[in-house]
């Protein structure tokens, strides 16, 4: 049927979902790192002009190490893809013939004769041998090839979006500030537990307590540790 061309398929959503994944999982890291800061400086003192630098620092600090970490990942990710590709484009220049019994012993693998095997393997060789041998070898796809500068932005995107609520909440005038951060942090983590084991295909009640009562014991460590120097008349 003709709509069918439109449809998504396989490896589109399965692209499409890892990068959702990860954006929920930025996301949740921004709400833990940047509450569990703002929540502990809060609880030490309640002078604004400690607790905004501190928070803000864990909200760009964080947004910039997550980018990092991401760009490096991705980059060494990506050199690895662009190496295999020049192997393959080397192989196929200098041993054509090799690399078409390799092509269609891979086709025979997934259950084709070998008659229709040795077809496939021909008419998509004259026609793109390279991507041929990419998709059934390395299952690379070379116009897809992950950008480590995108990926980088995605990240610090999605931690910047989940921080910047702690962040708004823990400026509220006492005595409000801790008790609705701690709420509202633990709504969004829920969100975010629950969105994240849906679209990893886990229970979402699991997913959202896990998330939920790491967040929890996060905020209540940092807390009590502000708690315990304001005490001390440290702060």
């Amino acid at each position: 049927m003709a709509g069918h061309a439109d449809e998504p398929h396989g490896a589109g959503i399965a692209g499409r979902l890892n990068w959702l994944r990860a954006a929920v999982l930025g996301a949740n890291d921004g709400i833990v790192s940047v509450a569990a800061i703002a929540v502990g400086v809060a609880a030490a003192t309640p002078d604004l002009a400690a607790i905004v630098p501190a928070s803000s620092a864990a909200l760009v600090g964080g947004a910039i190490s997550m980018a990092l970490g991401e760009y490096v990942s991705v980059s060494s990710q990506s050199d690895s893809e662009k190496a295999l590709i020049a192997k393959e484009r080397e192989e196929l220049r200098t041993m054509p013939a090799q690399e078409l019994e390799e092509l269609t012993e891979l086709y025979r693998a997934q259950g084709l004769t070998d008659a229709t095997a040795r077809q496939v393997a021909v008419e998509l060789t004259e026609r793109d041998a390279l991507r041929a041998h990419l998709a059934a070898e390395l299952h690379i796809d070379p116009d897809d090839l992950v950008s480590p500068w995108r990926a980088a932005m995605a990240s610090a995107l999605a931690f910047v979006s989940g921080g910047i609520l702690p962040f708004l909440t823990i400026l509220l005038p006492e005595p409000y500030r801790i008790p609705v951060t701690f709420i509202l942090v633990m709504l969004a983590l829920a969100a975010t537990g629950a969105l994240g084991a849906k679209l990893g295909g886990a229970r979402p009640l699991r997913g959202t307590l896990r998330v939920v009562i790491g967040g929890a014991i996060a905020l209540a460590a940092t807390f009590a540790i502000g708690a315990l120097l304001n005490t001390a008349g440290i702060v």
